[in-house]
């Protein structure tokens, strides 16, 4: 029996680190290097600065110093348009995806640049040319031609895998120190800065200027990110870097690569994130989920019959967990592509089908109407336990507010600080243009909207709000009158 018990102890010792064993850390990172570097570059540019436009300001002197005509002889000669240009070079990193001489590299690297050059890691230096660039991604393919030199090509990983704990390697060129290997470990997932597409890895490998552009390396020696930011008071390294991940960088160069630019799916919808007030006063359970404000005419939304208010909880088979991920599936989707959106629409999932279009960088802008102009003390009529005034849309608010001319509602003519609407992020100049699903025409349609959801005991009422910044949802606590 007790034979039998050691033999079992034995057993388990063997198998439990098993279960939960982690690749470890290596003695030395120095085959994976040696393996790596060949397929790492440095990236530098040349841009040529006519008539800077930052020139310092001149210095004051007493009137007849005779400082005052040196000084201002030099600082007439800089502004003059015959001024001598001036040479500005900078350094980034890159790698190499192909052996016919492909070059990934962040877009801020290369932008605005008159000559771009590459270096190899055995210092030979060839000039390269942009195949593509995509500002939205901060990311740029370039070409390069190394005559009949052999070229060593990077791989890509997939970076979905990779997990927080995990050992990373980056190489690059900080600080115009090239070749340089830093490791760490993936520190976060899905860090989002400012961008549409956002979906950062963190690391804690030591990242600094001139690594832009750089690989991160998983330890099978693939790329799962392309470094690309740090956050650092200092400009150095802090151990908090950014990598776009591979699942999200390698579409974009497919698309670089084969069309010259890239080519996203669109929905044609602007949206927002749900809160705890909205989602109640929806019917919803949770706060997952996209909410529709404004859905573009003519979109690919518009004429599959997508309204403002939908939540959209699936896309294409996708769980949309949270707002900021509709934009990056959408994006990815092919252009064409049959789509199934799942909506929360009236209490219940509605599933409706768009062919999903093409993005156009190249589409205007909502133009954004000037400030508010100075004005009488505000009118309107005070919506009771809101802690706002509300009146209807005259040519004189049009024009105080910038409203167009199209819009439909009422104007909210003055917020008080302490009330439900200040709390909500509600101001001067915003249109209530439903409320409860239902057009709003004069404040004695808000006001009854209100009474009328109080009476039936509900805690919030559910506005549609435009600006000329934006449009949408927000859920008003309605309280005691």
């Amino acid at each position: 029996m007790h034979s039998r018990r050691l033999a079992i102890a034995l057993v388990l010792a063997l198998l439990l680190p098993a279960a939960g064993q982690t690749r470890e850390a290596p003695g030395s990172f120095a085959d994976l290097a040696e393996k790596l570097l060949p397929s790492v570059v440095n990236v530098s540019t040349t841009q040529t600065i006519r008539n800077p436009e930052r020139v310092p300001e001149m210095p004051q002197f007493p009137p007849g110093s005779p400082f005052e005509d040196f000084f201002k002889e030099f600082f007439d000669r800089q502004m003059r348009p015959d001024a001598h240009p001036r040479r500005a070079t900078s350094l980034g990193s890159g790698f190499i995806i192909d052996a016919s001489g492909y070059v990934v590299t962040n877009n801020h690297v290369i932008a605005d640049a008159d000559e771009i050059t590459v270096t190899l890691h055995d210092d030979t230096v060839v000039k390269a040319s942009v195949v593509g660039r995509d500002s939205k991604t901060d990311l740029a393919l370039l070409k390069i031609d190394a005559g009949k030199k052999a070229l060593t090509a990077a791989t890509w990983g997939n970076s979905d895998g990779a997990r927080i704990g995990d050992w990373v390697l980056a190489i690059g060129n900080p600080f115009g120190m090239s070749g340089t290997v830093t490791t760490g470990i993936v520190s976060a997932r899905a860090r989002e800065l400012n961008g549409p597409y956002d979906d950062f890895i963190q690391t804690d490998a030591p990242i600094n200027r001139g690594n832009s552009g750089g690989p991160l390396f998983n330890m099978n020696g693939e790329v799962i990110g392309i470094n690309s930011a740090i956050f650092s008071p200092s400009g150095g390294s802090i151990g908090i870097g950014f990598a776009i991940p591979s699942s999200l960088a390698k579409p974009v160069i497919e698309d670089l690569k084969k069309f010259g630019k890239t080519r996203r799916g669109w929905l044609g919808v602007r949206i927002q994130s749900l809160d705890k007030e909205l989602a109640e006063s929806m019917g919803l359970s949770d706060e997952k989920g996209a909410l529709v404000a404004a859905v573009n005419d003519g979109s690919p939304a518009a004429k599959a019959g997508l309204k403002p208010g939908d939540v959209i909880l699936k896309f294409d088979g996708k769980d949309v967990s949270e707002m900021r991920r509709l934009p990056r599936l959408v994006a990815e989707t092919a252009i064409g592509r049959k789509s199934e959106v799942v909506v929360w629409r009236d209490g219940r999932r509605h599933s409706v089908e768009v062919v999903i279009g093409e993005l156009e960088d190249d589409q205007p802008e909502v133009p954004v109407k000037g400030a508010e102009k100075p004005s009488p003390q505000s009118v309107g009529q005070a919506v009771p336990g809101t802690g706002m005034s509300v009146a209807n849309l005259t040519p004189q608010l049009r024009e105080r507010f910038g409203i167009d001319g199209d819009t439909k509602g009422v104007v909210v003519t003055e917020v008080k600080g302490d009330g439900a609407a200040a709390d909500k992020g509600l101001k001067a100049g915003d249109v209530v243009i439903e409320a409860g699903n239902q057009p709003v025409r004069s404040p004695q349609d808000l006001i009854k909207m209100v009474e009328k959801a109080r009476g039936a005991g509900q805690k919030s009422l559910l506005l549609r709000v435009e600006n000329p910044q934006n449009i949408r949802f927000v859920a008003l606590p309605l309280g005691k009158k």
